[in-house]
């Protein structure tokens, strides 16, 4: 039995200081956001094209238009908004960097509140990795900036048999080490800025090309709390090069990176508000 008061697993209640706490976020990134040139936009919750953004299907809510048209509550905002700009609003306007401060709905009745960065046409991260680092700032948070590059990992399962791309996704360090390869073992431990070099000087070309990518962002922002993440691999359609994560603990604050949708190169991250609101009522 459903007694009155229940609510599905997965969904969110605010209410009192959790609400309040979570309006001031929204606040804070909103006006950050407005004084770096940003607009807000607010897509429909119903989408046609999710499966563009989710990786694993299963996880769209979907139900069916008055047409019986396949669609789904959005999971993702990210390929939506940069679809709408593109195919909707045209030439109607010249506008490229957008933020939206809405959640996404994942199957069965998963609700997650973001606050979602988009410039488009864009590809330096630094430009919006230092606008999260400044929302932050604000709400006096100091998560880790975790830096990676997920073409490496792709680019190792090419080089190596012995690889797979779940020996990234589960992080087997020992399996990396037991090839035996001096300057694998040196990715491995690839944490901060001044060990870079020296490894960039030894890799095989196209891992020092996206060696390169990182330490170039690393020197565009100034962040002490930051460390590099070379093997660190999460599957997703779009984020597929430069990425940073924001952690404290063992939740995740905020996510980004570079991306393709169809010839256009952007760069984005989302700061995801659930976590961060659990984190400033305490």
């Amino acid at each position: 039995m459903i007694l009155e008061h229940e609510i599905p697993n997965g969904s969110k209640l605010y209410f009192g200081n959790s609400a309040k706490v979570k309006r001031r976020i929204e606040h804070i990134a909103s006006d950050v956001l407005y004084d770096n040139g940003y607009e807000e936009i607010l897509t429909p919750i119903f989408s046609y094209h999710q499966q563009r953004s989710i990786a694993d299907e299963r996880e769209l809510i979907r139900v069916n238009d008055e047409k019986n048209n396949s669609l789904s509550l959005r999971a993702d905002s990210t390929i939506d908004v940069v679809r709408i700009i593109e195919k909707r609003l045209g030439s109607n306007t010249t506008q490229k960097k957008w933020f939206y401060i809405q959640p996404v709905f994942t199957y069965p009745t998963s609700e997650q509140y973001q606050v979602g960065v988009e410039f488009m046409g864009e590809k330096k991260l630094s430009s919006v990795t230092t606008i999260a680092l400044d929302i932050f700032e604000k709400l006096e948070v100091k998560p880790l900036m975790q830096i990676s590059n997920i073409k490496i990992p792709k680019l190792l399962v090419e080089m190596f048999d012995e690889l797979c791309i779940d020996d990234f996704r589960h992080i087997n360090i020992d399996k990396f080490i037991n090839l035996k390869v001096e300057w694998l073992t040196k990715l491995v431990y690839l944490q901060h800025l001044e060990q870079i070099d020296e490894l960039i000087a030894i890799v095989p070309e196209s891992i020092k090309v996206e060696l390169q990518k990182m330490k170039e962002l690393c020197s565009e922002i100034s962040c002490k709390n930051a460390v590099l993440a070379p093997m660190y691999y999460a599957k997703m359609l779009y984020y597929d090069e430069l990425y940073f994560r924001c952690i404290a603990g063992n939740e995740v604050y905020a996510r980004g990176g570079r991306y393709k949708n169809s010839d256009l190169t952007s760069v984005g991250f989302a700061i995801y508000t659930d976590a961060l609101c659990e984190a400033l009522e305490h």
